[in-house]
């Protein structure tokens, strides 16, 4: 146990050191000061804008902001739906994959323009090269930096005064893709190659297994470019139906470190550029502090409960539950995963969470029903958190009698109206997608377990794609035209609802006039905030989930044989 204990304070030690220079890197970045990149990107960048047309310095309100966030992201799914359809008669398709079906394309283009890379197919066996990395790569490079933007522009709202306007979303989008998520996706997929992770365009390969001389398909393919960018941008969608679990995908202890570790790299390192962007390192840093706490506890939770497991595993004690984990990262490597991928809204795994255990498959399904705010999904996850802080800060208002303020600006009526959308859809659309699919006549025949597992499987599942996560249970299948059509618009109002609320949020906190500290004004940086952030998020989280919880991972501990 003392290892494992040593490995968790070793990543969480390199995680916090690598963000915060990061954190400087996409504050100048993306507030266009000079960077390293500037004399490589510059021109290129310049050249981007007048391509398209593009006044960089045009600025939006939120109206114009939210509109072309909606254009852009609605011609990414007609583009990649119509790619998903037609990919049999489209080149790099050396194993002759044939077009999907028409739900199946509709909730994998809904799935990867939200960021939440829920995969109803396996990837060697469903989808071509071409629409590996022609589709699904650039939506997992352009989703993540439509996180990116619409967090930027929720700073500007804070930071400006009495403005109209809160930034250009396509120089937005652009620079997050061009300075951040391009430059160090492009140094991931090189040291993932150096460990053996494929990156090629050749054909499947036949090899002739060593035990009884048979014959095996290996599938092989443009891999390591789209791992680093699935990582990085918190999408999760593995290029390989075992996703990272996969040996060709993740291969070396040393290949799971670097996965692992950028997974929450940038959602990190935003919680220090958000400091440096509003002038003040505390708020950065007792926001990454929050985070920090959950993570920490969840992550002794899942670990001690799959290292000494239920009672019934009581004989697996030395070893842990090593049920649906590779050997090659054992129940730490597996457990910190888990945790990783639930906190941030990533999906991808390296163990079956289907085989965790009861408690374990609890602690990471509730991380994502917390609203992946927990670190969360690049831009969106620091947002989501944002809206808590702003709900922390009224209630403490209600409680004293006093208008609350965050950052020098009111909280007002129509702010808390905004942020009920960002904190309340996500839950509310869980609950909606677990109770039509417990409801359903054919619902037990997409599982593989029954009673309350069988329970838990559906409620991860809706969790995982109301919540922008991707992961699944690995036990319920959800390649049916009512998974499909359900989960896809789920998907797609979790993502872009709470989205819009945050561009008008920002919109209105832009046009506020900053107010004055007072002896009165509450401290948002202190112990004692912390504290109440975290209870005010634990409480919405229990009052939402607890009935279903109990019905689910707690009856399953407790009744299992």
């Amino acid at each position: 146990m003392s290892h494992i204990v040593l490995q968790d304070i070793f990543y969480i030690a390199v995680l916090v050191g690598l963000s915060i220079p990061l954190g400087i890197y996409i504050y100048k970045a993306m507030t266009g000061q000079r960077v390293l990149l500037t004399p490589v990107l510059a021109p290129l960048e310049k050249g981007i804008y007048k391509l398209m047309g593009i006044d960089a310095e045009d600025e939006m309100n939120a109206g114009k902001y939210a509109l072309s966030v909606f254009l852009f992201s609605g011609a990414g799914f007609v583009f990649l739906f119509g790619l998903l359809m037609l990919q049999g008669i489209l080149p790099f398709n050396s194993e002759g994959m044939k077009g999907t079906s028409w739900h199946l394309a509709f909730n994998t283009a809904a799935s990867f323009i939200s960021n939440t890379n829920w995969q109803s197919y396996s990837g060697e066996s469903a989808l071509s090269y071409f629409t590996q990395f022609s589709g699904l790569a650039v939506q997992n490079f352009v989703s993540a930096a439509t996180g990116i933007a619409v967090l930027f522009a929720l700073i500007r709202g804070f930071v400006l005064k009495q403005k109209k306007t809160i930034g250009n979303f396509w120089a937005d989008l652009i620079r997050s893709t061009l300075y951040i998520l391009i430059p160090i996706s492009f140094l991931v997929a090189l040291l993932l190659v150096s460990q053996g992770v494929v990156q090629t365009f050749g054909p499947y390969k036949e090899v002739t297994m060593l035990e009884n001389g048979a014959l095996q398909t290996i599938p092989l393919g443009p891999a390591a470019s789209q791992i680093a960018i699935k990582q990085l941008g918190t999408n999760g969608g593995g290029f390989f139906g075992m996703n990272s679990a996969f040996p060709l995908e993740n291969p070396t202890a040393f290949s799971n470190l670097i996965q692992v570790l950028s997974i929450l790299l940038i959602p990190a390192a935003l919680c220090v550029s958000f400091g440096r962007a509003v002038k003040d390192g505390r708020q950065g840093r007792s926001i990454y502090i929050t985070m920090m706490i959950f993570f920490a506890a969840a992550l002794a939770a899942i670990t001690v409960s799959e290292q000494f497991a239920a009672p019934v595993f009581e004989h697996a004690a030395v070893s842990g539950s090593m049920e649906g984990k590779e050997v090659i990262h054992g129940v730490g490597a597996s457990s910190l995963w888990a945790v990783v991928t639930t906190a941030a809204s990533n999906g991808s795994v390296n163990a079956m969470h289907d085989s965790l255990t009861p408690l374990g498959g609890m602690v990471s399904m509730f991380l994502m029903q917390l609203g992946e705010i927990v670190f969360g999904g690049v831009g969106s996850g620091l947002y989501g958190m944002l809206a808590f802080v702003l709900l922390t800060v009224f209630i403490a208002g209600l409680m004293v009698g006093r208008t609350p303020e965050y950052l020098g600006k009111k909280v007002e009526p129509f702010d808390m109206k905004m942020v009920c959308l960002i904190v309340l859809v996500p839950p509310l659309l869980t609950l909606i997608g677990t109770s039509a699919a417990v409801s359903m006549p054919g619902a037990r025949s997409w599982l593989t377990n029954s009673g309350a597992h069988g329970f838990s499987e559906i409620l991860y599942a809706y969790s995982s794609m109301a919540n922008n996560n991707g992961s699944s249970f690995g036990g319920f299948y959800g390649n049916t035209p009512f998974t499909n059509i359900l989960g896809g618009i789920i998907m797609l109002l979790v993502r872009f609802i709470p989205m819009t609320a945050v561009i008008f949020l920002a919109g209105n906190m832009a046009r506020k006039k900053a107010v004055a500290v007072s002896e009165g004004t509450l401290s948002t940086s202190n112990g004692i905030f912390i504290g109440l952030l975290t209870g005010v998020i634990l409480i919405i989280g229990a009052l939402s989930f607890l009935p279903a919880l109990a019905l689910g991972p707690i009856a399953d501990f407790f009744t299992m044989q």
